[in-house]
């Protein structure tokens, strides 16, 4: 079996997280991961897949933006579509090492994706 670069691991994962498919998403995890994202810090495996499991529902698409590799470091830059916005970017930045995202610094604004206000 060939092993995947980093770009082609985290592009798999985000593939998988963004059509709803959290088990296969977490195959590329690592069980230590750890994960910065606004108002939260996630430090292991489990936690991170809760993360991912409870936000991954909500998408009702996806608009990729750009992509950056830099050795083991992945940047993704999209849009994730919910009811509230379509146009919130997100950002992240991957470390990848022995086949497994092994750091996430995700960034993004949390007040877009509450519930729209009212007019």
């Amino acid at each position: 079996m060939t092993s995947m670069s980093p770009y082609e691991t985290v592009m798999s994962y985000h593939h998988a997280w963004t059509t709803g498919d959290i088990k296969t998403a977490m195959s590329y995890v690592a069980d230590d991961i750890t994960c910065r994202a606004p108002g939260v810090d996630l430090d292991s495996k489990q936690a991170y897949q809760a993360f991912i499991a409870g936000f991954a529902p909500t998408l009702t698409g996806i608009g990729d933006i750009a992509n950056f590799t830099n050795g083991d470091r992945v940047a993704l830059f999209y849009y994730p579509q919910t009811a509230a916005t379509s146009i919130a970017p997100a950002a992240e930045c991957f470390t990848v090492r022995n086949g497994k995202i092994i750091d996430s610094i995700l960034i993004f604004d949390r007040l877009s994706y509450g519930p729209p206000t009212q007019g």
